[in-house]
């Protein structure tokens, strides 16, 4: 499989860097938001990331959405400007179409979509661009997603989810597709572990992707230990379950996990 416009080809394991470009992201809070994110992108790639996820609207339990037009302004000018300096191939993390046609214009690569494509008119668009695309699974919306999470025994209604997406992906003319089950987007701890053990459960032959950084039910796996520590142990966690794609914060310690292995 190869993604990207740049035509990068996907080997195992890959490593995705975060660049959250919104003042209110739970894992940096905003530390990106107005400067230096192409400097911070630029930083990853160096360490090592394949891919950088560039996002303008938090997704974290209980944020509110922000417009389309706040979303464009806060992400476009990153991505004009990383594309023309970097070929790393850069990914867009939103679910409103408007915002995904206005990165893709701006030089985005892959349309990475926390609501599986389900947005009117994004799969035509995804199918029209020609570019790769992440379909997750979220239970319900950001705002209220883990109200009332999924329980450890409610898999399979992830796996028909992303089995549905991913035909209807098929169907529309989207070749390169990547499959996240949404760790974190509406699971209880207990679940989000399942899921990382059974990564390649999702996949139906395509890779599959893992987004566990910082997320706060490592603190329940993993109490006491560092939020980026946890990450990269469950990462690979991940990764020895038959995941293809880690997304994470601190590409670095990512990077050096993978090297010792």
């Amino acid at each position: 499989m190869i993604i990207g416009k740049k035509g990068l080809a996907v080997r195992r394991p890959m490593i995705m860097g975060i660049l959250n470009v919104t003042p209110d992201s739970f894992s940096d809070g905003g530390l990106y938001y107005r400067k230096g994110a192409v400097e911070h992108a630029l930083e990853m790639i160096d360490e090592g990331a394949d891919i950088i996820d560039i996002g303008g609207e938090s997704t974290r339990p209980g944020s509110d959405p922000v417009s389309s037009e706040e979303e464009i302004s806060r992400i476009v000018p990153v991505i004009k400007e990383l594309s023309s300096v970097s070929d790393v191939p850069i990914s867009v993390d939103t679910m409103k179409t408007d915002v995904a046609e206005a990165a893709l214009d701006a030089g985005a690569d892959i349309l990475n979509d926390v609501n599986g494509l389900r947005s009117e008119g994004m799969m035509d668009l995804a199918a029209s661009a020609g570019v790769s695309v992440i379909i997750m699974h979220m239970k319900g919306m950001p705002k209220t997603m883990q109200q009332e999470p999924l329980g450890v025994d409610d898999i399979g209604e992830i796996v028909s989810f992303l089995k549905e997406r991913c035909d209807s992906a098929l169907d529309h003319g989207i070749k390169d597709i990547i499959l996240d089950p949404g760790v974190g987007f509406g699971k209880t701890s207990e679940l989000n572990l399942r899921m990382i053990d059974e990564s390649s459960s999702f996949s139906f032959g395509h890779p599959v992707l893992i987004g566990a950084s910082r997320k706060r039910f490592l603190s329940d796996i993993y109490p006491g230990m560092d939020r980026d520590e946890a990450t990269v142990k469950v990462s690979m966690r991940a990764l020895d379950a038959g995941a293809d794609i880690i997304r994470v914060h601190n590409v670095r310690m990512m990077a050096d996990a993978i090297r010792r292995v």
